[in-house]
């Protein structure tokens, strides 16, 4: 039976939660990125419309989890097991009524953490669908799509010889056919600096309306990922979807360097999160996180967008669509 992958803003029957439950993983940022954590839930559980499935990897964290959501309506807290929070890159892709799940090596081996090649299996039981294992390296946050079947990805990730050895564009597209309905795949260069996803698309563009994606545009005079963008953008503005329609594109203003130990963070706006009702963007400074929030507003009329702070979770390498995974209705 032929599928595609829905589109993030088709009808959603849960939206999957990872809540941070490792001290030992998040030391000063534990709570921090908790109470940021349960901001998101309450905003996905409120103006968002969504059922809200929290996964808690530890037993402290359940605890911590009960203690903030615990008697929050439409928030329901699943113990589980895992290394750390990022459910998008773990868990598994639902379409077709199943599950689909992918092996998952750490982003290439460098973060190769206790049950996190186990999370697709929990999560598809703990849903009730089958899970469909698939025998190649993915995480969902290296591909986006549009719900007709054209999947949006980077060549620096997905080609990346730390994730399937030998692959080459025409390879990934056979595989992506195969596991995702893949119809067409439209390939981005480069990514984020210092993203130790090596690069995942979802830092970088997304499908927002059919044939249309928003791209960052470089925010002050020192944005460590002007040309990245810009890059994108020109590419895209001369690809078409898989319906043959040319693509639009939206620029949406980008966080600018936020600084960490080793540099800039891989801070960006594009990892909003697409909810029932609700667009939940992540904040790391006022001015831009402001424009951010009022262009998405043009982007999505029909729904709610809401600016939260995501700096604690950003201090382990992503934010909220990257601990997140949608279940279609």
């Amino acid at each position: 039976m032929s599928f595609t992958v829905p589109a993030e803003w088709a009808p959603h029957r849960a939206m999957w939660l990872g809540f941070p439950s490792h001290a030992e993983l998040w030391e000063d940022d534990l709570e921090p990125a908790q109470a940021e954590v349960a901001g998101l839930a309450r905003a996905l559980a409120g103006p968002g419309g969504e059922r809200v499935r929290l996964m808690t990897g530890h037993p402290d964290g359940e605890a911590a989890a009960r203690k903030l959501l615990g008697d929050v309506a439409g928030i329901e807290i699943v113990p589980g097991l895992f290394g750390d929070i990022w459910l998008r890159d773990t868990g598994p892709i639902f379409a077709g009524g199943k599950a689909h799940g992918f092996r998952f090596n750490g982003w290439g081996g460098k973060y190769a953490l206790e049950h996190d090649d186990t999370v697709a299996a929990q999560i598809a039981a703990a849903a009730g669908v089958d899970l469909v294992a698939n025998d190649f390296i993915l995480e969902g946050g290296a591909v986006d799509h549009d719900g007709i079947g054209t999947v949006l990805t980077t060549g620096q990730c997905v080609l990346n010889r730390n994730r399937n050895p030998g692959w080459t564009e025409a390879v990934a597209e056979a595989a992506f056919a195969d596991s995702l309905g893949a119809a067409k795949v439209l390939w981005l260069g480069e990514g984020l600096r210092n993203d130790h996803t090596d690069g995942h698309v979802d830092n970088l563009a997304r499908f927002v309306a059919p044939a249309t994606v928003a791209i960052p545009v470089a925010w002050g005079r020192g944005d460590p990922n002007a040309e990245a963008f810009d890059d994108a953008a020109r590419r895209l503005a001369a690809m078409t979807d898989a319906s043959g329609r040319n693509l639009s594109v939206v620029r949406i203003p980008s966080p600018g360097w936020i600084d960490g130990e080793d540099g800039p963070l891989p801070a960006s706006h594009m990892n909003f999160l697409i909810a029932n009702k609700a667009v939940i963007v992540p904040i790391y400074t006022e001015q831009p996180g402001k424009f951010a929030v009022e262009m998405l507003k043009q982007v999505f009329p029909d729904r709610t967008v809401v600016g939260l702070p995501s700096t604690a979770i950003l201090t382990g390498g992503g934010s909220f669509h990257c601990i997140t995974q949608q279940e279609p209705a």
